[in-house]
């Protein structure tokens, strides 16, 4: 049975500030060129450090993650993002360089004499992959 005219207008109404709600997480990853290629690990077992190990180690690449502020994502998932990304390039940690909320772009609403900007925050991590030796 097919919904009403009414009712099919109204449906993406309703779901759009759903789909907006959600938490977001992005990634890209990039590979070092010239350094020893590794085959991939288990995300499991990929430590997120915040300073670089004593251990010697290859740097193998970075990881730089976009993640929402409103909804933010909880910290374990964006942690785990870290893991599978590095764990694709044979990485055994993450070494997290740069945490922080900063602005990534604005809109502006209103009338020509009343305009109003809002800015639209983000949070960005950049992690260096590393392989002990």
């Amino acid at each position: 049975m097919p919904l009403p005219q009414s009712l099919r207008l109204l449906l993406p109404a309703l779901l759009l500030p759903l789909l907006a709600a959600c938490a977001n997480i992005d990634a890209q990853t990039t590979e070092y060129v010239g350094v020893p290629h590794a085959a991939p690990t288990d995300p499991a077992s990929v430590e997120v450090l915040r300073s670089e190990p004593l251990r010697p180690h290859d740097r193998l690449g970075e990881v730089i993650i976009d993640a929402s502020t409103d909804p933010a994502p909880p910290v374990d998932q964006i942690e785990q993002r870290l893991r599978e990304e590095a764990a694709k390039i044979g990485g055994e940690a993450v070494v997290v360089v740069f945490d922080r909320i900063q602005p990534m772009g604005a809109y502006v609403s209103g009338p020509l004499w009343a305009r109003d900007v809002e800015r639209i925050e983000g949070r960005k991590l950049k992690g260096i992959i590393i392989r002990y030796r």
